[in-house]
């Protein structure tokens, strides 16, 4: 079962996804996530495979995301419903990922972001090679902390989860695991050693084990005190003046922190806090369903496509957010992007593991 995009392997007791887009790091398209579910479902009920691997074929990014380009002309061609036909499959991956029967194991290096998360965070083993920047950047480009990240954020440690969401900044390898992002580290130097001990039936946990090595630095952890502070604020103003006030007091990190919230779209800003605040709240599929109700709005507006012209057509100017300041944002016109659409919220398939 292959296709050029993403190829599936049986290489004896393990089943073997490996993302095969190295021109577009991986993106992935609404043609790879319905075959990663196949195949999935074809893993689960197949007595021979014992655990699923998925890895890339490129050292430079395990995914970097969706295929948002072609998102992006759907949108401008006001064919949502297909739009939103790849958010629907991707979610349903997610939930299919995390409820999948057998150890699950990714391993991820270099760029890991958006729908790359979604094909590791719900793994029952997440394996961080050390070149691993894994990030949820939406921000930056008009949308939203999606793939569930309603949920996954607001439950690491303290404040990270919303720190990652608004800033949309990368962590590296030690900062991945001491924030339980990612389970292990193994170089990925040794993955092909780690896949042939996980092909001849070891114990997965005892596979990783005997690859794994001394976690790297984790810098990010060092400025807990700082993020605990500066991201406990209700509202998005309130965030960047205790910000602004830390960078007054010498912090560069607080300076540089204040200058990439200012970059990035203050409407999803607004909507990126309000999806930490609520996560703690709900399950997966609760969270799921709200980013399709929130998606459906999104690209029905005006940033998402601001920002993705800016960052991936264009590649030219800065982006005009409409609003431009995050005080403009109103409270009202965020409650509106989580009211539900005529189109109705997210259906996930059935059953549990399989689909």
């Amino acid at each position: 079962m292959s296709t050029q995009d993403v190829i599936f392997e049986k290489i004896g007791c393990c089943g073997v996804i490996s993302l095969n887009r190295p021109k577009a790091l991986n993106a992935v398209t609404l043609d790879m996530v319905h075959a990663m579910s196949a195949a999935l479902k074809a893993y689960a009920a197949d007595p021979a495979i014992a655990c699923v691997a998925i890895r890339s074929t490129s050292a430079r990014a395990f995914c970097s995301g969706g295929d948002i380009k072609t998102l992006y002309e759907l949108g401008r061609a006001d064919r949502h419903a297909e739009q939103m036909e790849f958010f629907r499959a991707e979610y349903n991956l997610c939930r299919q990922i995390s409820r999948f029967p057998k150890p699950y194991v990714a391993l991820i290096d270099a760029i890991t972001m958006g729908g790359g998360v979604g094909a590791s965070i719900y793994g029952s083993h997440r394996v961080a090679g050390e070149a691993l920047q894994f990030a949820m950047p939406e921000v930056g480009i008009g949308f939203f902390p999606d793939i569930g990240g309603t949920w996954f954020l607001p439950r690491l440690k303290g404040k990270f989860g919303t720190y990652l969401a608004l800033t949309g900044s990368p962590v590296g390898t030690g900062d991945a695991v001491a924030l339980g992002i990612a389970t292990a580290h193994v170089p990925a130097a040794r993955f092909d050693n780690l896949l042939d001990r996980l092909s001849e039936g070891t114990n997965v946990d005892k596979a990783i084990a005997a690859e794994a090595v001394a976690m790297p630095d984790a810098p990010l952890l060092r400025q807990r005190h700082f993020i605990e502070e500066c991201f406990a604020p209700a509202d998005v103003a309130a965030i960047v003046e205790k910000l602004d006030a830390a960078g007054r007091a010498g912090s560069a990190f607080a300076v540089k922190t204040a200058e990439t919230l200012r970059s990035r779209s203050p409407t999803s800003l607004a909507i990126t806090l309000r999806q930490m605040q609520l996560g703690l709240t709900l399950d997966l599929e609760s969270a799921l369903r709200l980013e399709f109700r929130l998606g459906q709005h999104v690209v029905r507006g005006h940033d998402y496509y601001e920002g993705v012209r800016t960052a991936l057509i264009d590649k030219q100017d800065k982006p005009k957010w409409k609003p431009a300041d995050t005080g403009q944002v109103s409270a009202a016109e965020i409650a509106d992007y989580f009211t539900p659409l005529t189109e109705g919220d997210l259906i996930f398939s059935a059953p549990a593991g399989a689909a």
